[in-house]
């Protein structure tokens, strides 16, 4: 029972530390990489990005009188889901992004010249006043997309939640039955445009969605890691190879279904199993050697829980 308690409590520790991390690296890619380039990624720290440039404001004051209103409101709609460490990386990254503003500014990391006179059209302003820079959209745009990944699937990986913005979507899910995927694309699109209302420059918006698609892909790597697994389906009349070579050779275990063709009603035997990519490719080669006539449906796995791969989550 003691060696239990000490384990959960250095996961307890380790999940806070990459809390702390990812709110920390989230302010850094805001201030230095998003803000400078007057793009709005969506959230509630995208808009503020668009606020703090038209009306000068600190970012981190914007998005927490935004922030604790949400959490309040979606408290009291949706229920308690919103953890405390949620509630602590709201604070996090309402901390260190106000460091940053204080400390840093916000001057652009990525830039291709610093320019002192009055800009052209291919530069662009250093909010408040900070002189003119010509801008290095793509680069930046890279960079800004790989620490927000990094940051949001660290936080995710601590079990917090990026609430914000994401709030808004759970309620209007409530009462319209949206898909909540749809809702957070049509929450998060209105404060990207928000970008070409605000500036009229309509490459912003086109690489805020940039930002927001390879943040998205490295959400993925962070939280489920680089293995890629392949669920396979695999009808036949002669299973029992099949069975065999999964099993020896493979050193994978699986499900045997029996069922009935939808044409003739013969009964089938059905395999399911659960692969790598590596080993996929090996049966693949190996089921037409032992049966070339059997049907098989190979489908991309986002996650797969349980023994052999990643195990249960405890909460």
């Amino acid at each position: 029972m003691v060696a239990l308690n000490n384990k959960k409590l250095k996961q307890e520790i380790f999940a806070y530390f990459l809390l702390t991390v990812g709110s920390a690296l989230f302010a850094i890619g805001d201030v230095m990489f998003v803000n400078p380039y007057l793009m709005a990624p969506g959230g509630t720290y995208g808009l503020s990005n668009v606020l703090n440039t038209v009306w000068p404001w600190k970012i981190s004051l914007y998005a927490i009188c935004m922030d604790v209103p949400l959490l309040i409101l979606g408290t009291w709609i949706l229920g308690p889901r919103f953890g405390i460490k949620t509630i602590v990386s709201t604070a996090l990254i309402f901390l260190f992004t106000l460091i940053l503003e204080s400390t840093w500014g916000y001057n652009p990391v990525i830039l291709d010249g610093t320019i002192a006179a009055t800009g052209t059209d291919s530069m662009v302003q250093i909010p408040h006043g900070g002189g003119w820079f010509q801008p290095d959209y793509f680069l930046n745009t890279v960079v800004a997309g790989l620490i927000y990944g990094v940051a949001i699937g660290l936080i995710f990986r601590s079990g917090a939640t990026s609430g914000g913005s994401d709030i808004i979507s759970m309620i209007l899910h409530k009462y319209t039955k949206i898909s909540l995927g749809t809702l957070v694309m049509i929450v998060d699109g209105i404060i990207t445009l928000s970008t070409l209302v605000a500036f009229g420059n309509i490459r912003l918006p086109i690489y805020s969605v940039l930002v927001i698609f390879i943040e998205g892909k490295v959400i993925n790597l962070v939280v489920d890691g680089m293995k890629s697994y392949r669920t396979v389906f695999i009808i036949t009349d002669n299973p029992q190879p099949i069975r065999d070579y999964i099993i020896n050779n493979l050193k994978r275990g699986g499900t045997c279904i029996t069922g009935s063709g939808l044409y003739k009603g013969n009964e089938r035997k059905m395999l399911y199993v659960s692969l790598n990519r590596t080993d996929m490719i090996k049966l693949r080669s190996e089921l037409y050697h032992i049966d070339p006539k059997a049907f098989v449906n190979i489908m991309e796995s986002s996650e797969i829980l349980g023994e052999g791969f990643r195990r249960l989550p405890q909460e």
